[in-house]
């Protein structure tokens, strides 16, 4: 079993959902995101996302845009990326690490090289948001070979029709967006998100993870009572922003702000199920 594999099926023994927590990577600068990357486990992030900085997020709203501008503005590389995950893994070989990001930053990079590199780094899977099911034989086939889960994404808009090609090169979880639109704007309907996962389930056995609009303990809460997992991003993201001095840079404490945020969100999310 993948560490992801692994970590679903702890959630499911332990009757709850998990928590996924998205940062950029080389946000402000790579020594400070190395850092929280470093005690994101033990303030309760089940699975953590790091986001691939790239020059045109279009997915991605003005929080995790800016996010990524401050990390290519610091010379994060995506070899730099993969060095600092395999230094995570010398003291933490159990929390799954997602790779999410654009298909351009891989193509560069070579995607058979990449996806071998990704994988002896210690990276359990990746999220491409702008490589469509017609496209992903450009990069699923050599994931595939090297181990390494290729989350599919859905979306309010995906129809019924169109979910088995969604879904048929996925594997890991399954990322519903919960809201059309870019990440950090309005916050997703738990009755709307219910519906969309009680579909999604007639389609396929794998955890759903819930992301976009999920910004407080109490809304990740009413997610986590319906999803195998609630993704918060942009909420974390602009935390990080607000403990940046004028020139950008990490003030003291901007680790600790992040750490206590995301143990709030984990304690909402684990204590969703038990009333």
């Amino acid at each position: 079993m993948s560490r992801i594999d692994r970590r679903f099926a702890a959630l499911k023994a332990e009757g709850r959902a998990g928590l996924v927590t998205f940062v950029t990577a080389g946000d402000p600068d790579l020594a400070t995101a190395e850092a929280l990357l470093a005690r994101l486990p033990a303030a309760g992030a089940d699975i953590i996302e790091w986001g691939m900085p790239f020059s045109d997020p279009m997915a991605d709203g003005p929080a995790i845009q800016a996010a990524g501008l401050r990390a290519l503005q610091a010379g994060t590389k995506l070899a730099a990326i993969l060095a600092a995950v395999a230094r995570f893994r010398k003291t933490d070989d159990d929390t799954p690490i997602v790779l999410m990001g654009y298909y351009n930053p891989l193509f560069r990079y070579g995607v058979d090289r990449f996806c071998t590199d990704a994988v002896a780094a210690g990276v359990d899977g990746i999220i491409i948001v702008d490589l469509p099911p017609e496209e992903s034989d450009e990069l699923t086939p050599q994931a595939r070979a090297a181990g390494l889960d290729f989350i599919g994404l859905t979306a309010p808009t995906t129809l019924d029709d169109r979910l088995p090609r969604v879904l048929a090169s996925a594997s890991g979880f399954v990322y519903h967006v919960a809201i059309a639109g870019i990440t950090g704007t309005r916050s997703a309907d738990p009755v709307d998100v219910g519906r969309a996962i009680e579909r999604l389930k007639r389609h396929t056995g794998l955890p759903v993870a819930v992301g976009f609009g999920i910004k407080t303990p109490d809304q990740a809460a009413a997610i986590a009572r319906v999803a195998d997992a609630a993704v918060v991003g942009s909420a974390i993201v602009d935390t990080i922003a607000r403990h940046l001095d004028a020139d950008g840079k990490a003030k003291p404490g901007l680790v600790d702000a992040v750490v206590v945020q995301v143990s709030a969100l984990a304690a909402g999310v684990r204590a969703a199920r038990t009333a």
